[in-house]
């Protein structure tokens, strides 16, 4: 009892003295004491409020950086509580620290701790937000921006793996105070793991996109806008859509599916470049059938009497702008695709180097593309067939990705079955003659190297390719009775292998 009367004494002291001195004492005291305890404590202290300055609108992003690094620990051992948040179109639960609440992290074996602050501000329902940095006082000019270097690269990872991505394609209807590009939320499961192509080339494919992901310093000390340009190329259903969604999910890009037939004209062509993102994949899918783009130039220069630019059109010399123009260089970051079935048909200019830097050939399904669809569709890593699958792709009876993907997927409840239908439909391509060009176009791509399937070339040289008439030999060379010859031993070698597995 006489413990709470001195207590009560005391704060009846200090409340007199409030009253009878001066606030400007008062202030001082206050002044002296934070200066006393600033003094004896250990720690500096460092406030990010959530605006700059005085400014309700000009958004502090250290603070944003702090609010992602912060989700990106989502550690509850270092907070005794955390916000939870999910926005509805996301399936990703958002971690924040609640307010008032502590968080702990060690960087370069110091403890560093953040405070987030929440207050109402007096006579409005706004609230202020503030996070409070709590730095050993010793280290905190060696450790402070370091510090913050890692919190800023930490977060800017961390919103470019987590946010959700999207898929744009151009408004051709739009006003001019409404965006011309529309998007829903990308979500193609399609991935490398999942992508039937063979593993040299996909390593290939990887490595050269992971090279341009941290190629900023690169790219501005040699003078080049960051973006890389990719020519895909190929027979229908080679996996050319489902090549760019992966190289999408692969570095977390928004994708931009650029129709060109809604496109009025250059100026319009250009509008659009400029209000695509940084971080993304721009695609132009079928190059060749978009437009009146790809054929010969001087035979249309006559057509329109030696005039450079028809006036409410998409030209080539816009696209060529478009592509590798000063234009080009108004973002960063940034991944071209043109797709095509036939290469031939597209104007050399287009896809030159500087450009296009990539030229991908996609063609039939081989050996190791099979086995990934194989384990995609049918959850199995082998089979008695997979030789016998082998020896019809060696002799130019494969087919496309999407046609063996349909075999195993209208046939996935049964493995015996859907390898068996497999084996028939190539060796019906055999005894057909290889499928024409198809079949031809699968001995062209295993006969040529892979730096070669991944070219990166003048368009020149499309046609000195030695693979080709390696290809060309080997199809020229084949007879019918060889085939009938290879299909009956086929036969043979399935029927042993099916009595073996009791099939």
């Amino acid at each position: 009892m006489e413990i709470l009367s001195q207590l009560w004494s005391l704060l009846g002291l200090i409340t007199l003295l409030q009253n009878i001195l001066p606030s400007q004492f008062l202030s001082l005291l206050h002044s002296l004491y934070e200066s006393l305890q600033d003094f004896f404590t250990p720690y500096s202290y460092y406030d990010i409020p959530e605006f700059n300055a005085y400014s309700s609108l000009d958004l502090n992003q250290l603070y944003r950086h702090a609010t992602l690094y912060l989700n990106s620990l989502h550690n509850s051992a270092a907070c005794r509580r955390l916000s939870l948040s999910r926005s509805k179109s996301s399936t990703r639960i958002s971690f924040t620290v609640a307010p008032n609440h502590s968080v702990h992290d060690t960087f370069k074996g110091q403890r560093i701790s953040w405070t987030h602050h929440v207050d109402t501000v007096q006579d409005s329902l706004d609230e202020k937000r503030s996070f409070s940095l709590r730095i050993p006082k010793r280290h905190c000019h060696s450790l402070l921006p370091l510090y913050l270097d890692h919190v800023t690269s930490t977060a800017a990872e961390f919103e470019r793996t987590s946010r959700e991505r999207r898929l744009f394609t151009n408004n051709g209807n739009a006003s001019s105070y409404d965006s011309s590009w529309v998007s829903v939320p990308f979500r193609h499961p399609s991935t490398f793991d999942t992508l039937a192509l063979e593993t040299e080339l996909k390593k290939q494919i990887m490595d050269d996109l992971t090279e341009f992901a941290a190629g900023r310093e690169f790219y501005g000390s040699v003078g080049r806008a960051w973006k890389r340009g990719y020519l895909l190329y190929g027979l229908p259903g080679s996996g050319k859509s489902s090549l760019i969604a992966a190289m999408a999910n692969f570095l977390c890009y928004d994708v931009y599916d650029l129709e060109l037939t809604k496109v009025s004209d250059n100026s319009e062509l250009r509008s659009l470049l400029i209000q695509t993102t940084n971080r993304s994949v721009i695609v132009i899918e079928d190059i060749d059938c978009s437009v009146d783009l790809t054929a010969d130039r001087s035979s249309m220069a006559a057509a329109r009497g030696d005039h450079e630019e028809e006036v409410g059109r998409v030209t080539l010399s816009g696209l060529l702008n478009f592509t590798d123009g000063l234009w080009s260089c108004c973002g960063e970051e940034r991944i071209v695709v043109f797709t095509t079935n036939y290469r031939e048909k597209i104007d050399p200019a287009l896809v030159r180097c500087g450009r296009m830097d990539v030229h991908v050939s996609l063609g039939m399904c081989g050996p190791a593309a099979f086995r990934t669809l194989v384990r995609n569709y049918l959850e199995i890593e082998s089979h008695a067939l997979f030789d016998v699958v082998d020896n019809c792709i060696r002799s130019g009876g494969s087919l496309t990705p999407a046609q063996i993907g349909e075999i195993l997927l209208r046939n996935h409840r049964d493995v015996d079955v859907a390898m068996r239908e497999v084996v028939a439909a190539l060796q019906a391509r055999v005894l057909a003659g290889g499928g024409g060009e198809e079949g031809a176009d699968y001995e062209e791509m295993v006969m040529r190297s892979p730096e070669s399937v991944l070219g990166v070339g003048s368009p020149e040289n499309w046609d000195s390719s030695p693979g080709k008439h390696v290809g060309k030999r080997r199809k020229e060379g084949q007879t019918p009775g060889k085939k009938v010859n290879f299909l009956v031993r086929l036969r043979s070698l399935t029927k042993s292998e099916s009595g073996r597995r009791g099939i």
